[in-house]
């Protein structure tokens, strides 16, 4: 597996190798080994998938606490632009994204780590969109930030009057919000 950097450190997008003949292909897309050598250790308790049509954009979600999650994210059937947000204060890159796009035909993955809020915008007529996560899913500690906060400075290539938000996520608060009442802070290991 290949390991590309990011702008933000701990957020890496990963090459699976990919065998492909006359049949189709086959790649590996999880290895905990080959993630451990890349320095990645998130224990994975949870898969998840959806299915969006094109124009959705899911986002801006996050959980706190205990119930922080890591994610390693791919699309298996279509394109989306994927972007997380680092939410941990003291970071240098606090408040700052990346954005990657992900495709079923690129395979490539995101790693997101905790401290990060995770959305993506549907670019394709649909796409299928699945991710392990470290922690289950809380709904109490459930946070969210807007995806169109302009203070986050987020590209998303979908027209304006094309987008479709959950009405949670169109609700979402701004940035500032999570600054007043951060709950993710730097440590030694990142989140």
């Amino acid at each position: 597996m290949k390991c590309i950097s990011t702008p933000i450190p701990g957020l890496a997008i990963l090459e699976s190798r990919i065998f492909e003949d006359a049949r189709g292909y086959f790649c590996e897309t999880y290895s905990r080994r080959e993630l451990e050598s890349l320095g990645i250790t998130a224990d994975f308790v949870q898969d998840n998938e959806s299915l969006s049509t094109y124009g959705v954009i899911r986002g801006l979600h996050y959980q706190k606490g205990e119930h922080a999650q890591a994610k390693l994210v791919r699309v298996l059937e279509g394109a989306v632009l994927d972007v997380a947000v680092d939410l941990r204060v003291g970071s240098p890159t606090f408040g700052r994204h990346a954005a990657v796009l992900l495709t079923g035909e690129n395979r490539r993955q995101l790693f997101i780590p905790k401290g990060f809020a995770h959305g993506f915008a549907v670019l394709s007529d649909r796409a299928r969109f699945a991710y392990k996560c470290d922690a289950f899913y809380a709904p109490e500690s459930e946070g969210s930030v807007n995806a169109l906060d302009p203070e986050l400075g987020i590209d998303w290539p979908i027209p304006v009057g094309e987008r479709r938000f959950s009405e949670k996520d169109r609700r979402a608060p701004a940035f500032a919000d999570y600054r007043r009442a951060p709950v993710f802070f730097m440590t030694k290991e990142g989140a």
